[in-house]
């Protein structure tokens, strides 16, 4: 026996499944072209400030993003209903079909439903009510507000140690002062990838936040595997690096497939992440329930966390 949400979630899987790529374009075309103009150029100037997903040009009818969500929706629908499936409760399945939903048919409704409004973001107190002597790795600490969500959800005495990767100099420095009055606390101003050496990384004009790794970037950090900087065992790691997800999962297989910390992994920084990257960590220990929760807006699906908790 289904219930509403499994019934939404594989009517849509359904018509990504029976419709071609460009009848799934076109729908979203159509959809989009029917919310307020107010809406359209909001997404418009958004996606000029975050290019992660594709160009959205309306004065030269240019749906380039829509193509993309179209090309993966037709490619990977058995992928969604794979995560679906490995989901352990109906919030995380409710999200995924309003996360989905939005995408396909902008339905701003569902997705605003979705949002946790009641805890940190991160810290679900339902999935993890307590924490106790962590080893924290919070690789894209930015200012430290991750850090500082933690320690409000679960008090200083719920840790040992905490490590901050920042690729940003100037904003780890912020970090250090915003969390001055904690102990145990080492800054690293380096990236965590799947190689040790050199990369380099773009600064994004408009928020710092969004720095980001590129091959072409004009600024360089030292690049390290967590599986090599870092030799204790580890807790928690909480990832949100604009899409470098991956690789730092790759830099870090060692640590995932040992020590199984509880992970929590921003999964909607390119257009497969949502599903590419909880098939990574289950390919390197299927010893993991798996979670979503969902922390944006109710326009387009930003803030999408994937919360691996060992079984």
């Amino acid at each position: 026996m289904s219930n509403f949400i499994d019934n939404k979630f594989y009517k849509l899987i359904d018509e990504f499944e029976k419709k071609d790529i460009y009848s799934l374009y076109l729908n979203m075309v159509n959809k989009f072209t029917h919310i307020p103009s107010i809406t359209q150029v909001s997404l418009q100037k958004y996606f000029e400030k975050y290019p992660y997903w594709g160009k959205l040009i309306i004065a030269e009818n240019n749906y380039e993003i829509f193509y993309q969500k179209a090309k993966v929706f037709k490619e990977n629908y058995s992928q969604f209903v794979w995560l679906y499936k490995q989901l352990k409760d109906y919030k995380s399945k409710y999200i995924l079909y309003a996360i989905l939903n939005n995408f396909y048919n902008f339905d701003f409704d569902n997705l605003k439903s979705a949002t946790d409004t009641i805890y940190k973001q991160y810290f679900d107190l339902d999935l993890l009510p307590k924490c106790k002597n962590e080893v924290i790795v919070d690789i894209g600490a930015y200012v430290g507000d991750t850090i500082i969500d933690y320690i409000d959800s679960y008090s200083q005495e719920s840790y040992s140690k905490i490590y901050c990767y920042e690729i940003t100099p100037n904003i780890l420095q912020i970090a250090e002062g915003n969390l001055a009055n904690f102990d145990n606390i080492v800054y690293k101003n380096k990236a965590v990838s799947d190689i040790n050496g050199i990369l380099h990384f773009d600064t994004n004009s408009y928020s710092a936040s969004a720095n980001n790794i590129s091959e072409n970037g004009t600024h360089e950090v030292e690049s390290v595997t967590l599986d090599s900087d870092i030799p204790e065992k580890i807790s928690i790691i909480k990832m949100d690096i604009e899409g470098a997800e991956k690789q730092a999962i790759l830099g870090s297989k060692t640590h995932i497939k040992n020590d199984t910390p509880k992970m929590f992994l921003s999964v909607y920084h390119n257009n497969t992440d949502l599903f590419e990257i909880p098939k990574l960590v289950y390919s390197i220990n299927k010893n993991y329930d798996y979670y979503l929760r969902y922390y944006g807006g109710c326009i387009y699906p930003t803030e999408i966390v994937l919360i691996c908790l060992p079984k």
